[in-house]
């Protein structure tokens, strides 16, 4: 290890101008072995810096090269990891930990030694010297063991000791003393051993004639030495008198050790039997409510209602650890138990007989209400059993077991109940629709058999028959022929009102009335039967929508949207909402068919019910659902109302049907088609039954398919036509439709409005025109002559030397119309245009009035012609336009 500590010397330290004071071969701790050698040193120059600098050989050769250093004064803390056993492990804390193991535990303490010296003497720094023994840490060290194990260490920290300022002044005067000193080193170094002898000989000189007094000093030593051990004689006498005043102070000490662990056990059993009497004490009173508490009375169910609070107190109060393990707490907990037991046993027992009881009770009400259009008041049996509100949220809370039962004893109770009541009601609602009693006897004027009435309000659920009512009343249609006008247009009417359709204006508004008085009356029951169930069985209810609910009555791709909940207690409910849904299905599974076989009777009896019952329904579902999107009652008015659009939409698709299918006589004239009446009826009702709805798009949507289907049939109508012309049956029923639309004034058939105003017009013209070119036919066919010999080229005046068209030709023709052949063609005319038009439009003086200005113009274009191609001929027709006008005035007010 010298030699190694020379050569690092000489070969990294001295070129540095440092000292290498302590040396400890070491490698890293855990991994493998790599020596390397950590090196204490001090720099020559002021001020001295120490180091602890890690050397270690290089691969590619024998020498040492320097690695890493670090300052002492960023040392924290010295770990010797034991200081009684020999472990050569040790760490030192830099900036991070550095865990080493020495090769002996001589080296491992030499250096902690040389570090602790070093500190001291430089830093004064506190290094935390951790698990290091005491005897390495002695400022001043023996120089015995440490001087052997030192070695030449603490002379080399010796030797660099610092000078103070008197050594350092003694220094300069003696080298004053001596010029040559600097100059002539060996000479001064002679001089001063030469004076160094003789001041060693003046010492041995002095201590030679000291001698008497050193054996003086010896004898008083000596003397010393025999008072010290009488002194500890003395001392060892007093040390075995305190020794057993000690193991006499030690006994007081463990007894009051005990006393006071003593103490202190019986404060925190005092404190556990304290918390146990406390919280798992259970009222006498409390115990007797339990056991005996009447469940009948208001004050009885009180006292039932603390004493199962506090029950359920004591059951669920927190343990302590260990408390579990003692009997008296086991038999407490054994009794509570039985308690509880006991008591949810004779609560269910009371509440499924009061269920009971209920249903007795309520079925005794039944016949005051079989005659009234109403349903009973739940209220005062809501009222009773909410006085048990909070024992069934203890029974939820403790035993749901017997909680579920109790729920589902109550549904079926009160589903058979209101099952009898909704019935029962119903019928009476089917009856007052029909008009005739259970027993089938008629009220009312329909026009069907007993023993229909009776089939439709026993049982709707037949497919048989043929549905009657305003729509079918356009089932094959035929027009029948008649000698007069009169009959003809009533033969229409009769038609357009066959089977139940003379149903009044009164019969649907009854209808409607009794249609939202059974809404009316469902709606406030199932929010109170709910709001009892919320509150009874303390279920939250949750506003928001879960999942899909039926919101409206939506087509996509010819199907709708319908959601349906099954019909029973699930074994596992996701939510209390959900629960509370499901209640509500089972207790009132029959109201979602019932309203179906209302709405089906509805339509059977006329099918324009469908509107009044969408637009009711639709109000009551856009209600349900501003207070719950999610409830019992937003879902079923939503189911039931998906079944109302679907019969408003057959009515329509049957109107459409029925449009298509109809059929004309060949042999009377057509008028005012059926169906273009029925629209007028549909629409005027649907106006009046939609004003101000929620579901306006719907009847829309129904308009504008109505009006398209109306129009495309009476096109085919009117080209199938062999007694009416083609235009005539157009123009009328197109301003029968335009009137319709200006009148009730729809606004989403605003186009359909102008364009049959714009077919009216035309066909108008067209049939005008189509009826003039018979009275003066000669006329006509001689100045298109005219006109098409213009046509080919000819000059206008150069027409009348055309042998076919000249002056004497034309005279020839206008001799054939003299006034009186004028007015008697007219008249032919005007009987056959009134013989083509119908009564109910009254359009035959429009049409005359247009005729006269069309045959005005013709007139005043054949004068034109004449002037044109005979000029100065004097050529003039036989009649004037004051005589058109008159004749047409007098052929009008004779007929």
């Amino acid at each position: 290890m010298t030699a190694i500590k020379h050569a690092l010397q000489r070969d990294i330290f001295t070129p540095n101008d440092e000292r290498l004071l302590s040396i400890v071969n070491v490698c890293k701790a855990g991994k493998k072995k790599r020596n390397c050698f950590l090196c204490a040193t001090v720099t020559t120059e002021r001020p001295v810096q120490v180091n602890v600098v890690k050397v270690k050989k290089s691969d590619k050769g024998d020498f040492y090269k320097r690695q890493t250093a670090w300052a002492l004064r960023d040392l924290a803390v010295v770990d010797a990891k034991d200081a009684v056993k020999e472990n050569p492990e040790f760490d030192l804390h830099f900036d991070k930990v550095y865990k080493w193991v020495a090769s002996s535990t001589v080296e491992k303490n030499t250096f902690i030694s040389c570090i602790w010296k070093l500190n001291q003497r430089y830093l004064r720094k506190k290094i935390d010297f951790t698990n290091v023994s005491s005897q390495l840490l002695e400022e001043s060290v023996p120089s015995g063991e440490n001087q052997s194990v030192a070695g030449g260490d603490e002379e080399a920290v010796d030797e660099y000791q610092e000078l103070n300022a008197r050594e350092e002044q003694d220094i300069e005067i003696m080298m004053e003393g001596c010029e040559y000193a600097i100059s002539n080193a060996e000479a001064f170094a002679e001089k001063l051993s030469r004076e160094l002898q003789v001041l060693d000989g003046a010492n041995i000189q002095s201590i030679m004639a000291s001698e008497k007094q050193v054996n003086i000093l010896m004898k008083l030593l000596d003397e010393a030495l025999k008072e010290v051990d009488q002194i500890e004689i003395k001392l060892s006498s007093y040390e075995e008198m305190l020794q057993s005043v000690k193991e006499q102070m030690d006994q007081i000490s463990e007894s009051n050790h005990l006393i006071h662990l003593s103490n202190t056990n019986n404060v925190k059993l005092l404190s556990e039997i304290e918390f146990l009497v406390n919280h798992m004490d259970l009222a006498k009173g409390h115990i007797k409510a339990l056991q005996e508490g009447d469940l009948t009375s208001s004050r009885g169910i009180e006292a039932c209602t603390n004493a199962a609070d506090a029950l359920l107190q004591c059951m669920n109060v927190a343990l302590r650890p260990g408390h579990d393990m003692l009997h008296a707490v086991k038999q407490q907990q054994q009794r509570f138990s039985d308690l509880r037991e006991q008591f949810a046993r004779r609560l269910a027992s009371h509440l499924n007989s009061v269920f009971v009881q209920q249903g007795h009770d309520q079925s005794s009400t039944l016949a005051q209400h079989s005659v009234e259009l109403t349903l009973p008041n739940h209220h005062p049996f809501h009222r009773d059993l909410l006085r048990y509100a909070k024992l069934m949220e203890w029974l939820k809370n403790t035993d749901y077991g017997k909680y579920e039962g109790l729920t589902k004893n109550y549904m079926d109770y009160l589903s058979r109940l209101y099952e009898r009541e909704i019935k029962d009601f119903f019928e009476v609602a089917k009856i007052k629709m029909t008009g005739t009693t259970k027993e089938g006897k008629k009220f009312a004027t329909l026009p069907r058999k007993e023993s229909a009435v009776k089939q439709e309000t026993e049982s709707l659920h037949g497919s048989s028959g043929k549905l009657t009512g305003s729509t079918s009343s356009l089932n094959k249609l035929s027009v029948q022929s008649s000698g007069n006008r009169r009959s003809q247009s009533s033969s229409l009417l009769d038609m357009g009102n066959m089977s139940a359709s003379d149903l009044d204006v009164a019969d649907r508004t009854k209808f409607d009335k009794i249609f939202e008085q059974v809404l009316s009356e469902l709606e406030p029951l199932c929010l109170a039967e709910q709001d009892f169930i919320s509150k009874f069985f303390k279920l939250q209810q949750h506003q928001g929508i879960s999942g899909s609910t039926t919101n409206e009555a939506e087509e996509m791709d010819g199907g709708i949207l319908s959601r349906s909940y099954p019909s029973g207690v699930p074994q596992t409910i996701s939510s209390e909402k959900d629960m509370i849904r499901q209640m509500m299905t089972k207790i009132f599974r029959c109201i979602e068919p019932e309203l179906n076989n209302l709405i089906a009777l509805g339509d059977k009896i006329d099918s324009f019910n469908s509107l009044y019952m969408l637009v009711k329904m639709s109000h009551h579902v856009w209600t349900a659902q501003n207070v719950d999107p999610a409830s019992f009652l937003s879902t079923t008015l939503g189911n039931v109302l998906v079944t109302v659009k679907r019969n408003f939409d057959k009515c329509i698709s049957n109107q459409m049907k029925q449009m298509d299918e109809v059929k004309i006589s060949k042999k009377s004239k057509v008028g005012i088609l059926p169906f273009v009446a029925e629209f007028e009826e549909f629409a005027a009702l649907a106006e009046s039954i939609f004003k101000n709805a929620e579901r306006r798009g719907d009847l829309d949507k129904a308009y504008i398919k109505l009006i398209r289907a109306v129009f495309v049939s009476v096109e085919k109508v009117a080209n199938e036509s062999q007694k009416t012309p083609r235009d005539v049956v157009m123009m009328e029923n197109f301003h029968h439709i335009f009137a319709t639309l200006s009148r009730l004034k729809i606004s989403c058939l605003e186009a359909e409005k102008k364009e049959a105003k714009q077919k009216y017009t035309d066909h108008l013209q067209s049939y005008v025109i189509y009826s003039l070119g018979q009275p003066l036919e000669k006329l006509n066919h001689f100045f298109e002559g005219v006109e098409a010999r213009v046509a080919q080229g000819i000059r206008e005046e150069e027409v009348s030397y055309q042998l076919a068209f000249n002056k004497q030709e034309l005279r020839k023709v206008i001799k054939e119309y003299p006034g009186k052949e004028v007015k008697k063609g007219l008249d032919n005319l005007y009987k056959k245009v009134d013989k083509h038009l119908c009564e109910e439009e009254n359009l035959l003086q429009v049409v005359w009035h247009s005729m006269q200005d069309e045959f005005i113009r013709q007139y005043k274009h054949f004068e034109g012609l004449i002037a044109r191609c005979y000029p100065g001929s004097g050529i003039t027709m036989e009649f004037t336009i004051q005589d058109i006008l008159d004749y047409c005035s007098s052929i009008a007010q004779s007929h």
